[in-house]
């Protein structure tokens, strides 16, 4: 198995995804899509969709097996949410 290695750094990983995603992917995937998973190869803007991340990004390693994929839930800012709402004590 092929160890795989960032080539960016967090910062500009951060900034190519979230680039990509809004100028290319989004308006592509966002509808019928909501709370699905898309991953984005940083470098060439390929994408895929699934329901998890895991699934997502090996659907876009099979495509591109040097792929720098980053991922976001669709129609959401982040792909994961720290935190639980349940925990609150009602008023």
């Amino acid at each position: 198995m092929e160890v795989r290695q960032p080539r960016y750094s967090k910062e500009e990983f951060s900034k190519r995804g979230q680039q990509i995603y809004e100028t290319q992917v989004r308006s592509q995937v966002e509808e019928g899509n909501r709370g699905k998973i898309v991953a984005i190869d940083i470098e060439t803007g390929a994408f895929e969709v699934s329901d998890t991340a895991i699934a997502a990004t090996d659907k876009l390693y099979e495509r591109y097996p040097n792929a720098q994929p980053w991922v976001i839930r669709i129609g959401h800012r982040a792909l994961y949410r720290f935190g639980s709402q349940s925990l609150k004590k009602p008023l």
